[in-house]
């Protein structure tokens, strides 16, 4: 089986972080992002993946190639000259999706986290037998999003909403779906949407399914959606009863801890905190609702939340950063600084206190 993962473009939603890498090597519980899915789509027996994507290919390539062998599947990139939307990367793509098995094949938007169930939604597209399947996620508030109407017991899809004034049902595109070779027949290749104009010509005629996805889900793809991302994914492995989680008289709520970080005596860690490696947490510091990236240092009694540290910051004594603060790779925060969501570029040192959400270039 084959998958194609929508990677796009800059992931400007997510700067300052993917100012030092592309968006899908963005870690995310200590994992880049395009992992989760890649690891998830070998599990169901994908063999190549094909990441459809408009800018630094190399990047993405280079960091790519020593997965393919870790994980023995084949890992390649469709490059666009100018954007195409969700729908012409697949027509660009055509060649390496279509081989003479016509099996379906999965096509993924790289920002979406969640426990992937792609066997269960293998056994749903063979069991209806129609052209396509998409996976859609229940939302607290469809207004904001693009409703999918479909018949319940068959999963049938009617028709598509976008942003209902009227209540038309809490059911929305989750970016996932699995896809009949034949869908590509029917888009060309230039820039157009596969939500807006290929899947509804699908529905009209009747060969549209949407399984109704089980578990939890988030596009990661901004700050204040990636840390509710960690809070989801980090509840997942604590139903699994993972032994990745942490535990331990400082640790509270869900906590990962990579093996080669350092925390100091009476700190306390979470919830919902991932520390990468090499860190070194020094004592007496408190940390909760926060991804701190690899070959970070935070110094004694500094305090953090609801914020994402770049790679290889320091955070100095008695620092305060919180409330979606996000700093860019190696950026110095001095002693006794308090963060109120600053944004802070790479490579800076921050001698004076942020006291409202602004960028720091």
């Amino acid at each position: 089986m084959k998958a194609l993962i929508l990677v796009g473009g800059f992931g400007t939603r997510l700067r300052p972080l993917t100012l030092s890498v592309p968006k899908p090597l963005v870690e995310f519980a200590n994992k880049p992002m395009i992992l989760h899915q890649i690891e998830a789509l070998k599990a169901v027996g994908v063999t190549e993946v094909v990441l459809a994507i408009n800018y630094q290919p190399e990047v993405m390539l280079n960091f790519l190639k020593e997965f393919e062998t870790k994980l023995g599947i084949t890992i390649t990139c469709s490059q666009e000259t100018e954007p195409l939307g969700t729908a012409g990367p697949l027509a660009l793509a055509r060649d390496k999706l279509v081989d003479e098995s016509g099996e379906p094949f999965f096509v993924l938007n790289s920002d979406v986290i969640s426990e992937y169930p792609f066997k269960e939604m293998i056994e749903f597209h063979k069991a209806h037998g129609g052209e396509a399947s998409i996976m859609v996620t229940k939302v607290d508030e469809p207004s904001k999003y693009g409703v999918v109407v479909m018949e319940e017991s068959t999963g049938q899809v009617d028709k598509f909403v976008e942003k209902p004034k009227l209540f038309v049902g809490n059911k929305i595109n989750a970016g996932i779906y699995l896809l009949n070779p034949s869908v590509l027949d029917r888009i060309e290749l230039r820039p157009t949407s596969i939500e807006k104009e290929v899947f509804p010509k699908i529905a009209a005629e009747k060969n549209l399914y949407a399984m109704v996805l089980p578990g939890f889900w988030m596009d990661i793809g901004q700050p204040r959606d990636y840390i509710t991302g960690l809070r989801l994914y980090l509840d997942s492995l604590r139903k699994k009863a993972s032994p990745k989680l942490a535990s331990g008289p400082n640790i509270v709520g869900n906590v990962l801890v990579h093996e080669t970080a350092k925390i100091g005596e009476g700190c306390l860690i979470g919830p919902d905190v991932a520390i990468g490696p090499g860190c070194v947490v020094e004592s007496g510091v408190r940390l909760s609702r926060c991804t701190v990236m690899r070959g970070v240092r935070i110094k004694k009694h500094a305090c953090i939340s609801s914020s994402i540290i770049g790679w290889h910051s320091t955070i100095g004594q008695w620092a305060r950063v919180e409330n979606m603060t996000i700093l860019g790779e190696d950026v110095h925060v001095c002693d006794e600084i308090y963060s109120n969501g600053g944004v802070v570029l790479p490579h800076k040192e921050i001698k004076s206190s942020i006291l409202k959400p602004e960028i720091v270039m």
